[in-house]
């Protein structure tokens, strides 16, 4: 990392440039004893009394005394992505927002705060795009107050790592006690490939039955057990929504595999895609995806995104192996309080 002019370290970023991409180098370990230096990009959070915070892509706040900096400076926003499609966080966050939909919202500003009796975290938490008509102590209190009147715990779903992300917010969130519970990553691309590739390119039937309702045997193999009637609403509400199964070995088993699809302009998100354990490497994911996908195209959508887990290596192995990338990191921030766990909501990353 380049960050040091004609072979002199300087620091040349001040507490005016919060809010801004930086480079820096700090020294860890005291001269005199063998100099170890540790360098860290990302976004300049705050720097009040003597110490920066830097919140980098994956959403971690790293802690530097201003004594220990040996060299920094402003870089420019993370370079475009190279491959699928283009778009900013907040078009993806609101296109999210729309496949996983709550059955109850209201507005505080530009913010929106969503409940569905604590089916997934998406439709039980704050999309904060934009500004919340208040100063940010009364807008969290305001979303504290309307949960609580609920019975549930709040929520604020943040990103980092994107074009349009939220690290300041992230970082203020932190500092008031709220705590990062969920961090997963939204990856994105192109949707012929994942039909093409899925299957071979062979053009032939996939296997895998489409409908518009999530019957019977497709919740049978869902992993999110006792589904009540608002999770059936949830999961049934969007633009198009496909949900696709691929028949057991035998009559009357739940599904070899599942997906869900939700189709909305240029985009088709893929969730819910579960395989039979007794039945994994057989390619049936893909057989499920491709079905989709395919769906997805005679529509008009072009472009497709998904959720994933950063230790799901399975997943993370398909998607890149159709042709997908990460586009940002999402986070689910819980307010002060309970323990993780205790309070009615304790969903997947959704």
């Amino acid at each position: 990392m380049e960050i040091w002019a004609a072979g002199r370290l300087e620091v040349r970023i001040t507490a005016s440039d919060v809010g801004k991409r930086v480079s820096v180098r700090r020294l860890d370990e005291p001269r005199g004893t063998g100099e170890k230096f540790t360098d860290t990009v990302g976004v300049l959070t705050s720097w009040d009394n003597g110490v920066l915070l830097i919140t980098r892509k994956d959403g971690e706040t790293v802690r530097i005394a201003e004594s220990a900096l040996v060299a920094g400076k402003v870089v420019p926003p993370a370079p475009a992505r190279r491959r699928g499609p283009a778009a900013t966080y907040p078009e993806l966050a609101r296109v999210a927002a729309r496949a996983w939909q709550p059955v109850e919202s209201e507005r505080l500003g530009q913010w929106e705060l969503r409940a569905a009796s604590g089916f997934t975290r998406r439709a039980n938490s704050v999309l904060p795009l934009g500004d919340p008509g208040l100063p940010l102590d009364a807008a969290l209190e305001a979303v504290r107050r309307w949960y609580g009147e609920r019975g549930l715990p709040a929520y604020v779903q943040t990103a980092t790592g994107g074009e349009g992300t939220q690290e300041p917010l992230c970082a203020e969130l932190e500092r008031r006690g709220w705590t990062r519970e969920v961090t997963a990553e939204l990856w994105t691309g192109a949707l012929a490939p994942v039909a093409d590739r899925a299957e071979g390119g062979s053009g032939q039937p996939s296997g895998a039955v489409l409908s518009r309702t999530a019957d019977e045997a497709w919740l049978a193999r869902y992993q999110r057990k006792g589904v009540s009637e608002v999770a059936l609403r949830v999961l049934a509400a969007g633009p198009s929504v496909w949900f696709a199964s691929v028949p057991g070995a035998a009559a009357g088993q739940p599904p070899a595999a599942i997906g869900r699809c939700v189709v909305d302009g240029r985009w088709a998100s893929f969730a819910a895609v579960e395989v039979d354990p007794a039945r994994r490497r057989q390619g049936l994911a893909s057989t499920v995806l491709a079905a989709l996908a395919r769906q997805a195209l005679d529509e008009g959508a072009s472009a497709a995104w998904l959720q994933v887990e950063t230790d799901n290596a399975a997943a993370r192995a398909l998607y890149a192996g159709l042709g997908f990338a990460a586009h940002h990191t999402y986070h689910h921030y819980r307010e002060p309080g309970p323990a993780a766990g205790t309070g009615p909501s304790a969903p997947g990353p959704s």
